[in-house]
């Protein structure tokens, strides 16, 4: 059996789905597999029956994971036509390509749109996030990227934008702890989002697009490094 931390601390099972949820993001528990018993997961974790209880109910009310009766708890399997439903899914390596992808054919043209359409308040926000916070948490990197779309004024790939966003929180916040790790990946990145926002300054739509792609294209490409290393 893995190795597992016990758990001691308040908030039993909160603390006991958090576990669930960082192994199945880890690829402990896959998509399709069938967890542990009950009794199973209390010996894995040293907590009660009823906190595992209150843990599984957690998972599957966010979609996480599906309780079969009579049969046992299931790992569900990301769905891209629940994702603007349910943005608490772990996607593996195949969605993380997908979302890319739409990120890709989404925030290029919101670049190219933020070029031609932003305002000095647009440029003072995608400013002062690059000038004070670097970049550093995924909540900077969240904000700027919201800046950008805010200043292309397209309400409903706004909305488009957050939602995936939301999908790859849990993935992206990992990887920014990755980061701290890799000087020299975070320094390019901070390097890309100074580009972005020049171009957007500068209004040059066509570098935007541009610049825009290669700063996901390297997200992805250290994202999925990052999860492989973890597992």
């Amino acid at each position: 059996m893995m190795n597992v931390k016990k758990i001691s601390t308040r908030k039993i099972s909160e603390i006991a789905a958090e576990h669930i949820e960082e192994m199945i993001s880890k690829g402990s528990f896959k998509p399709g597999e069938k967890l542990p018993s009950v009794r199973e997961l209390c010996e894995l974790f040293g907590v009660g029956r009823s906190a595992v209880r209150d843990a599984l109910t957690s998972l599957q009310a966010k979609g996480i994971v599906q309780v079969k009766q009579g049969e046992g708890t299931y790992i569900s399997r990301f769905d891209p036509s629940k994702l603007f439903n349910s943005p608490h899914m772990h996607p593996g390596i195949k969605d993380i390509q997908e979302l890319f992808q739409a990120r890709k054919m989404v925030e290029t043209g919101l670049a190219e749109m933020a070029a031609e359409n932003r305002s000095e308040e647009d440029l003072a926000k995608m400013n002062r996030l690059i000038s004070d916070a670097a970049i550093h948490g995924w909540e900077e990197d969240y904000q700027f990227h919201m800046a950008i779309a805010h200043a292309a004024g397209n309400d409903i790939l706004i909305q488009f934008v957050q939602f995936i966003s939301e999908t790859l929180k849990k993935s992206m916040i990992d990887f920014h702890h990755y980061l701290q790790t890799r000087e020299d990946i975070a320094k390019k990145i901070e390097e890309q989002h100074l580009e972005i926002y020049l171009s957007i300054k500068n209004k040059q739509p066509k570098l935007a697009h541009k610049t825009m792609i290669e700063h996901l294209d390297l997200v992805k490409k250290h994202l999925q490094m990052s999860i492989l290393q973890e597992k």
